[in-house]
C-alpha cells in the first residue's frame, strides 16, 4: 500500500476538483451541447489552427447499357478554426483540507467558476450570428417572433439540404421564447395537444416546426430603438467548437494539474499555493476556438 504523503493528497484534491468541474460545466451549456464539437486529448497552444474536413458534393450520373462510369474528383472542403480563446476562472480556498471532509463546500467554490466559463463559451458561440450570410436574414428587429417566421426558417434550412437525420435547433432570447410560448393554439389541447399542455403548464416550447427550441440569456443584441435580437436557427454542423488540452505546469513550480474530459469536451484544473494569501489557488481553464463551418446550415432570425 502506498504511503499517504502531502504530494498524493494534493493530487487527490485536484482530481476531486476536476471530477466535479466538467459535469457542472456541461449542465450549464446550451450552445456548447448543440454544435459540432471537436476534441482531441493532444496539447494545443493559443493561436494554433485546426482543420475541419467538410463533406464534398457529388452528383449521380445515368450510365447507359454498355457504357462507362463518370469519374468524379470531389474536393474535400476545409474549415479552419483558430484556437484563439483561453478562458479561465480562478478562485482561492483558505483551508483546502476542508474540501475533502465537506464535499458540498467544493461545489460552493466550483459552481461560480464553472458557470463563468460556460457563459463565456455560450456568448462566443451565439456571437457567430454574423457569419451566417448564405441565407437571407428572417424576422424583423423589434417585432416578436411568429409561427410563420419559424416556419420559413425551417423551410430555408430544408432548401439548404440539411439532412433529415440531423436535428435542427432554434436558440432564442427570453422575450422571443415567451412570445413563442404564447402561441394562441397552445392554449387549447384540441389544437396543440401535448405541446400546448407543456407550454401552458410546464412553460416549455419543446419542438416547433421541426426545431428543438431553446432559450438563452446570451443571444446577441445590437443597436437601439429598436434593439435587434439575433436569434439563431441552425443544424449541428453549422458551427464548430474545437477544444484542445492545455499543457501541464512545469515540474517543480509548485503547481499540480489534472484534466477533466467527457463527451468531446475537456478542461484543465490547476492547483497552486499563494504565499501572499496563505491559500490554495485553483484555476479552471479551457482552450478553444469556434467558427461557422457550414454557412448554408444556419440562418439569423431577428426579433
Amino acid at each position: 500500500m502506498a504511503a499517504i504523503t502531502s504530494a498524493n493528497i494534493a493530487q487527490a484534491i485536484v482530481k476531486l476538483v476536476a471530477a466535479d468541474a466538467l459535469p457542472a460545466l456541461m449542465g450549464n451549456l446550451i450552445m456548447g451541447n448543440l454544435v459540432n464539437r471537436n476534441y482531441e486529448p493532444v496539447l494545443g497552444q493559443a493561436g494554433d489552427t485546426v482543420n475541419i474536413p467538410i463533406v464534398p458534393s457529388m452528383v449521380a450520373n445515368n450510365i447507359a447499357e454498355g457504357g462507362t462510369v463518370t469519374t468524379q474528383n470531389p474536393n474535400l472542403g476545409n474549415a479552419q478554426i483558430v484556437l484563439n480563446t483561453h478562458a479561465e476562472a480562478t478562485f482561492q480556498i483558505p483551508d483546502v483540507t476542508k474540501v475533502l471532509a465537506v464535499p458540498d463546500l467544493l461545489r460552493i467554490y466550483m459552481e461560480p467558476a464553472v458557470v463563468a466559463i460556460a457563459e463565456k463559451i455560450e456568448t462566443d458561440l451565439l456571437g457567430l450570428y454574423a457569419g451566417f450570410s448564405a441565407n437571407p436574414t428572417l424576422g424583423t428587429a423589434g417585432v416578436a417572433l411568429t409561427e410563420g417566421v419559424i416556419d420559413l426558417a425551417e423551410t430555408t434550412l430544408f432548401g439548404a439540404k440539411v439532412p433529415q437525420s440531423q436535428p435542427k435547433y432554434l436558440v432564442v432570447d427570453p422575450s422571443s421564447y415567451s412570445a413563442l410560448r404564447q402561441n394562441v393554439r397552445f392554449s387549447e389541447y384540441r389544437t396543440a395537444g401535448e405541446a400546448g399542455v407543456n407550454a401552458l403548464i410546464n412553460g416549455t416550447v419543446g419542438r416547433l416546426k421541426d426545431f428543438h427550441v431553446f432559450r438563452s440569456q446570451f443571444v446577441a443584441k445590437t443597436g437601439s430603438s429598436p434593439v435587434t435580437t439575433h436569434n439563431l436557427a441552425f443544424a449541428r454542423d453549422a458551427i464548430g467548437l474545437v477544444i484542445r488540452r492545455l499543457p501541464q505546469p512545469l515540474p517543480g513550480t509548485g503547481a499540480i494539474a489534472e484534466y477533466a474530459e467527457l463527451g468531446n469536451f475537456g478542461m484543465r484544473v490547476v492547483m497552486s499555493y499563494q504565499p501572499d494569501t496563505l491559500a490554495q489557488q485553483f484555476t479552471v481553464d479551457v482552450l478553444y476556438g469556434k467558427a461557422v463551418i457550414r454557412n448554408p446550415f444556419g440562418v439569423q432570425v431577428e426579433s
